[in-house]
């Protein structure tokens, strides 16, 4: 039996959830990705659970049966860093990554501490490739891949 993705698209206000993070490059970063993500993907904000401010969706499908839908693109302003997803994994984008300029991965995420230490183009062009890879390709979710392949997210 699939179970269900615990992150859902909610109705909660974007602009309110930004406005509230209490970190102020945090807040910045956030409304700068804001503007970034909405251009690249030429989706609107959405707020996915009660702190992943996604654009677009995609739908993914495991070997263990589950399966279900996510943002495309999205971001978190987190207390230690602004966590941007990849839920292509960040591992097919390391050659850019080694450009970026000071930033962490983990399998599916960058985290950055503040944008403008970072170059904005190679996050850019790092989540457009992300986003296409995820809306483009009719094949990306029923195989095996990205940061949790077969594995509960």
């Amino acid at each position: 039996m699939a179970s269900e993705n615990t992150t859902q698209p909610t109705d909660a206000d974007v602009e309110a959830f930004l406005a509230a993070v209490e970190h102020p490059v945090r807040r910045r970063d956030a409304h700068r990705l804001v503007e970034l993500l909405s251009r690249v993907t030429g989706e609107p904000p959405r707020m996915w659970g009660s702190s992943i401010v996604g654009f677009g969706t995609y739908h993914y499908r495991y070997a263990s049966g589950r399966e279900g839908d996510m943002a495309a693109a999205g971001f978190s302003p987190r207390k230690a860093a602004t966590t941007v997803y990849l839920m292509d994994g960040v591992d097919v984008h390391a050659a850019l990554l080694d450009r970026l300029g000071p930033h962490t991965v983990g399998k599916g995420c960058v985290y950055v501490k503040d944008l403008d230490a970072v170059d904005l183009g190679v996050l850019e062009e790092v989540v457009q490739r992300s986003y296409a890879t995820l809306t483009g390709d009719p094949e990306f979710g029923r195989r095996l891949s990205g940061p949790s392949a077969g594995e509960p997210t």
